[in-house]
């Protein structure tokens, strides 16, 4: 709702209605939530590293592999934390008295700290899935992260290099022919995913998003979000389904497809999938004139959706049509068109024609007000709060 993929159909005061109206202040409840539950992570994640470092009785293949997932998991929490609030804090260990005191690191320092523990995650982590279903992340997940950053931070070789590390990983990826088994749990083109709270639970997306009455009580995808597609293209018909009440058509991601329990989980939740990897690598090739090897990706993603190869030419209009295939490829997902359209620096082109409420400075969200009372190293505010 923060970007222009989903309508509001909440009460006003609600969080989804806030976001929507980009109305959200630094005492802002869900603010402090996502703030606090992040960093409560990032401690269990130094937790780890601190207890598994310090241990004299673990295997060392089992060291390599708990330390890596937790710099993995810690490098991915402040990427969210630094994408959403800007300059932020950067805590590397589990005392108190040093993190209730740390002062602020810009984006671009917090990135180059989260490369430099991602490429130590690729070193100690194994390509081989150590649990059922790909829950626990591997060397190809935290490759994947490192390629997503790398980007970011304008590093292209580097996202280069990495992406294509993992395409090429042809006999553990793939992508899945038929649309309709991308979000299945034994998708072939999931890197990492998150598994339900129980068993026979299935995923808060497919609860969250999936609607069967009008008006939606919550959200709905956006209009100009469904009129984005282009003709033929079998996303609209197999990840969009519709819900009329004779006179106004309601639209909802139907990329998970499962809205109640069922006697097995049949879906789990992506956070890596092998589309954004071919993705971030024509990004990536467009941005240093590589147009012919960006349009090879691009089109393997626009293929498998039916449409034919992009007829772009020019650098632009190549990097535009990627821009575009994010948006129709990863609608709803963890928040990638809104920060697909900040590595674009385009976030108020696209946002202010659509959301009377958005400022330039809606691209950050506030510091939590509380955290700033206790801290105020952490000060200033972020712009227009």
């Amino acid at each position: 709702a923060y970007a222009d993929e989903l309508v509001s159909y909440s009460n006003y005061g609600l969080p989804d209605e806030r976001f929507f109206t980009n109305n959200v202040l630094p005492d802002d409840a869900a603010v402090l939530a996502l703030w606090s539950d992040s960093y409560n992570l990032v401690y269990a994640a130094n937790a780890v590293i601190e207890g598994v470092s310090n241990s004299l009785s673990l295997p060392e293949t089992d060291k390599n592999r708990l330390l890596g997932e937790a710099l993995f998991v810690r490098s991915y929490i402040y990427s969210y934390l630094t994408g959403l609030y800007g300059s932020i804090p950067y805590a590397t260990t589990t005392d108190y008295t040093v993190n209730t005191a740390l002062s602020k690191k810009t984006t671009s320092e917090i990135n180059q700290l989260l490369i430099t523990d991602l490429q130590q995650a690729v070193t100690l982590l194994p390509s081989e899935y150590v649990s059922a279903n790909r829950v626990r992340p591997n060397k190809e997940t935290a490759m994947a992260l490192l390629a997503r950053i790398a980007l970011n931070e304008g590093l292209y070789d580097l996202a280069i290099e990495a992406s294509g590390n993992i395409i090429a990983q042809t006999s553990l990826y793939s992508l899945a022919s038929n649309l309709d088994n991308v979000f299945l749990i034994d998708s072939p083109g999931t890197l990492w995913q998150l598994a339900p709270a129980a068993e026979g639970l299935n995923t808060l997306e497919g609860e969250n998003f999936i609607f069967d009455t009008t008006p939606p009580h919550t959200r709905a995808l956006a209009n100009e979000l469904y009129n984005a597609f282009e003709q033929g293209d079998l996303r609209k018909e197999l990840w969009i389904d519709t819900v009329s009440d004779g006179e106004t058509s309601y639209y909802y991601a139907n990329k998970y497809k499962l809205m109640l329990p069922t006697s097995t989980s049949q879906e789990y939740s992506i956070q890596f999938r092998l589309e954004e990897l071919y993705l971030i690598r024509a990004e990536a090739f467009a941005r240093t004139g590589g147009l012919a090897q960006a349009l090879a990706n691009l089109d393997t993603i626009r293929s498998r959706a039916g449409l034919q190869g992009s007829t772009a030419q020019s650098q632009e209009a190549v990097l535009e049509a990627i821009l575009q295939e994010y948006r129709v490829e990863f609608f709803t997902e963890h928040g990638h068109r809104f920060f697909d359209l900040k590595r674009y620096n385009a976030a108020t082109s696209a946002l202010e024609p659509v959301k009377p409420g958005w400022n330039t400075t809606d691209v950050l969200l506030p510091l939590p007000q509380n955290e700033l009372n206790v801290n105020g190293n952490l000060l200033p505010q972020n712009s227009g709060y």
